[in-house]
């Protein structure tokens, strides 16, 4: 991942609420209404040989209730039949049954390694299926939602190989032809894993565009590239930009693109060239006091070949007309008009910088900048030493304060615990398919994902401290590529104490979040609403203006859950032979 971008997420503190005083129970009744399946979901259960847990993650925890983002409150899902079903809601109190829109034209039960099937909706007129077989569908539906006379038409279909799933799928016009990119994931046998668990991960990222002769579209599709991605583990959001010039992945380890022979020659020489130039591009050292910069200069440097520019927080040095040898923001400030430099013996450029706060150390010079080398002096490393010295010791635990005990790894929540602290966000180019932005998550754990907006990307939710914060990724905008835009209050924390559950959820306008469990609990945090009646805290002796709710609903069925999705009004909660709807908020 040399040379991508190392960004971070930046909150917005507006939307945080540092005095959250936590949800009350609400016993508030919700309307749930449910309807009878005319068939059972054609739900595929792991076979023998998918015993790890990347196969636990892609198919033993598929959602297979699909919603219509481009359609309010339109749900899909596939029956033992091989048969699309839809239900579409305008009025809770006059719900139909769930209606047939395609029927797949061959038996998936003749095929013995199938993955469940797998749809998703890449325009309001495309959708994307997969038959769980390796077969992939691009079908015409034509205007989706309350329409009587809904069906799809197949405009395309090919077999790509070994059974997969869709993970995302995007509808764009680039050079006047209409492409659509499809994002394939399968988990494959890994010979050459000897030490792991044998298998790796892949996805394959499908361009397909609609055929022009003469100048004239035929209304027929082909594929026109097919590139795969590689990687450990199952990734926990994958998307395409919605113009098809980039990719998103939050993973636990990172994807690399499976690269041809001709390809991996050329990354050789790269590295060889690389390795070249690995010698630093400036040394500095610092005191409490100042920071000094060595740069080696080339031959026939004059004085007046040299520019120096300081303020107080940037830096900027030149030579001729050539393009900046050092530019970039400082660590921190420093009392630019007392900065000085010096040409030493003709070889090398010295700058003195004069730090505004005396005493901080720099944990580096430029921010960003990774070509200097820092170089300590033997009497600072004596002194850090002796510093840290009272860490360290012979005897465990020795001679505690009673006031201040030391922590004890005991005391640890089982909720604060984050089995994969080593995920991270990668943006690639969809020309390359190398990584352009990459940001380490840390602990910020990976929630959901929900689309609130069906032209943008798919927004994500981390866990940041006891919260849960929602991002919202804009491809086009590089100087705010991933935006906070909304904030469930201690969501973080009170998923995580949940030991059942299966799938999470939140209404695209905010005003929800919620989560189920394997088996008939569905759990809803409200967003704080202002109270009708004054209420008080006698902790604080002040009055509360406004208070944020839980809503527990259990389903009347002892079947599994298999699907569940959110909308503004409802929630959607499919089992084996039922779906049921649960009216969460009012139209108004």
């Amino acid at each position: 991942m040399a040379g991508a971008a190392h960004c971070s997420l930046q909150a917005k503190h507006l939307l945080l609420d540092p005095k959250f005083e936590g949800y009350k129970l609400s016993l508030e009744p919700l309307a749930c209404y449910q309807l009878g399946l005319d068939a059972a979901v054609a739900e595929v259960q792991l076979r023998d040989d998918q015993y790890t847990l990347d196969h636990m993650r892609a198919f033993g925890m598929y959602n297979y209730l699909h919603l219509d983002s481009w359609y309010q409150d339109n749900v899909y899902y596939v029956d033992q039949f091989g048969r699309v079903m839809n239900l579409s809601v305008t009025l809770d109190t006059a719900l139909q049954k769930p209606r047939e829109v395609f029927r797949l034209p061959s038996d998936l039960t003749a095929c013995d390694n199938r993955l469940c099937a797998s749809i998703h909706f890449s325009s309001p007129t495309r959708v994307t299926f997969s038959d769980g077989t390796g077969r992939l569908y691009l079908i015409k539906s034509g205007k989706r939602g309350n329409n009587a006379s809904e069906k799809w038409e197949i405009v395309f279909n090919e077999e790509l190989g070994s059974p997969f799933i869709i993970a995302h799928s995007v509808s764009f016009v680039k050079s006047d032809t209409h492409s659509l990119a499809v994002l394939l994931l399968r988990v494959e046998k890994d010979e050459l894993d000897t030490k792991g668990s044998g298998f790796h991960v892949t996805l394959e990222w499908v361009t397909i565009a609609e055929i022009s002769k003469e100048g004239k579209c035929v209304h027929k599709y082909e594929i026109i590239k097919r590139r795969v991605l590689q990687g450990k583990s199952v990734p926990h959001y994958a998307a395409i930009e919605q113009s098809g010039d980039g990719l998103m992945i939050v993973s636990h380890k990172p994807f690399k693109l499976m690269e041809s022979e001709s390809d991996t020659l050329e990354e050789n020489d790269d590295t060889k060239v690389l390795n070249e130039k690995k010698d630093a591009l400036y040394y500095w050292q610092q005191t409490e006091d100042d920071v000094t910069i060595t740069v080696h200069l080339p031959q026939d440097i004059t004085k007046d070949d040299i520019k120096v520019c300081f303020s107080p927080d940037n830096i900027c040095v030149k030579l001729r007309d050539q393009p900046p040898l050092m530019e970039g923001k400082l660590y921190s400030s420093v009392d630019h008009e007392s900065c000085t430099w010096i040409i030493r013996e003709k070889q090398s450029l010295e700058i003195s910088l004069i730090k505004k706060n005396e005493g901080s150390r720099w944990p580096e010079l430029i921010v960003g900048d990774t070509r200097g080398e820092f170089i300590m002096d033997p009497s600072q490393c004596s002194e850090i030493a002796e510093n840290l010295m009272h860490l360290t010791s012979e005897v465990m635990n020795p001679n505690p304060e009673k006031e201040k005990p030391p922590c004890n790894a005991q005391e640890l929540e089982e909720c604060d615990a984050f089995l994969e602290d080593g995920a991270s966000l990668c943006r690639f180019d969809g020309d390359t398919l190398k990584v352009t932005h990459i940001i380490n998550l840390g602990s910020n754990q990976y929630l959901f994902s929900v689309v609130v907006n069906p032209r943008e990307m798919p927004c994500f939710c981390l866990r940041h401290d006891v919260d849960a914060l929602l991002w919202q990724p804009h491809s086009d905008q590089p100087e705010n590529m991933w935006e906070h835009i909304a904030t469930f209050n201690a969501l973080g924390y009170v998923q995580a104490s949940k030991q059942d559950k299966k799938f999470m959820a939140c209404a695209p306008d905010y005003s929800y979040a919620a989560l189920c469990e394997c088996l008939r609990r569905v759990f809803i945090y409200r967003q704080p609403t202002p109270l009708a009646t004054v209420l008080y805290n006698r902790k604080e002796g002040r009055q509360v203006g406004q208070v944020a709710k839980q809503v527990v609903a259990t389903l009347e069925s002892n079947d599994p859950i298999l699907g569940f999705q959110a909308t503004n009004e409802r929630l959607f909660v499919l089992t084996t032979k039922t779906l049921f709807l649960i009216k969460v908020n009012s139209g108004n």
